[in-house]
């Protein structure tokens, strides 16, 4: 587990943009890193921070997104392959459908690191790397009742159903919120971890429920487009909205007074982690971890110490 003192990483490693680029020929070789979308901050880190680790240790870093497509992953795999990849960092596109993926590059001989997210089936990758959502939804779950109450109704907006991290979050929202008999969630919708989406399904979901107190999210973009939706209906005020990612939009949010609070993902080090045990792989045949599946403990931001949020996904005690 992830110890709760300082994730640090330097503020240029994290927001440095690298999609689609690579460092000149490298002895070390290539390392293919495959995200999901870019547009979202969490996502753009990922990449970003990976490359950096990537070239700090002397290998050249190729970003590249599949968008959740899991056509244009397996395209990638092959672009991967063909570029003689030594090693693939991956965010899966999808839990069952990933798998084929993951193993065309094993068939070609390529160690694949998975990160963010896992697959269901285990012994393919070397690794997989994911922050414990269990942990993070309940230390959120938890946080939403102070800020909200013990009374009232509710809604929540669910991640894509693709993705395991969605029902994990949700189920661990469920196993603390329902401990509160008079806490009632009357709706629910899947926005895809979209801030679009969050907003449309918000205004939807407060046309039928107008009576709703809070809003619980899987992730901050969909968090941030309820606020908006609320912000336009007048609503934001009586309606209180917490997060889960940790981003830097999310933070903003909560020094504005419009999120209660977000659940920081450690993207920034698990990423850097899964760059780390694919070089030490590749060194010694061994990734220096106790286990394929590895959990990373999520950290609760709140307008008490968001003032220590210096640098995207990273917090320093």
């Amino acid at each position: 587990m992830l110890s709760k003192k300082i994730l640090l990483l330097t503020a240029f490693a994290l927001a440095a943009p690298v999609l689609g680029s690579a460092t000149s020929a490298s002895a070390a070789g290539l390392i293919s890193i495959i995200v999901n979308d870019p547009a979202n901050p969490y996502w753009l880190t990922e990449g970003n921070v990976a490359a950096a680790e990537a070239k700090k240790l002397g290998y050249d870093a190729k970003v590249s997104a599949h968008k959740g497509d899991t056509n244009t992953e397996s395209t990638l795999i092959d672009t991967a392959i063909t570029n003689k990849s030594v090693a693939i960092i991956l965010d899966p596109a999808n839990a069952s459908g990933s798998i084929g993926a993951v193993k065309k590059a094993v068939a070609a001989n390529i160690p694949v690191f998975l990160v963010n997210a896992e697959i269901n089936q285990e012994g393919l990758a070397k690794a997989q790397l994911v922050s414990n959502n269990a942990q993070g939804a309940a230390l959120g779950a938890q946080q939403w009742v102070q800020d909200v109450g013990e009374k009232g109704n509710y809604v929540e907006l669910l991640g894509a159903p693709s993705d395991n991290n969605a029902a994990t979050r949700s189920n661990g929202y469920t196993t603390v919120l329902s401990q509160y008999a008079d806490l009632q969630k009357v709706g629910d919708q899947v926005a895809n971890w979209d801030r679009t989406q969050g907003h449309d399904k918000m205004q939807s979901l407060l046309q039928a429920h107008p009576d709703i107190i809070g809003v619980i999210s899987g992730n901050d973009e969909m968090a941030l487009g309820a606020i908006a939706a609320l912000k336009e209906a007048g609503k934001l005020a009586n309606i209180k909205v917490g997060g889960f990612d940790g981003s830097p939009d999310a933070v903003a949010a909560i020094k504005a007074g419009e999120l209660q609070y977000t659940v920081l993902q450690p993207v920034a080090v698990f990423s850097a982690k899964a760059v780390d045990q694919a070089d030490s792989f590749l060194k010694n045949g061994k990734t220096g971890a106790a286990s394929e599946k590895q959990l990373y403990d999520c950290l609760l931001i709140t307008k008490d110490n968001v003032a220590k949020y210096t640098a995207p996904f990273t917090l320093s005690e």
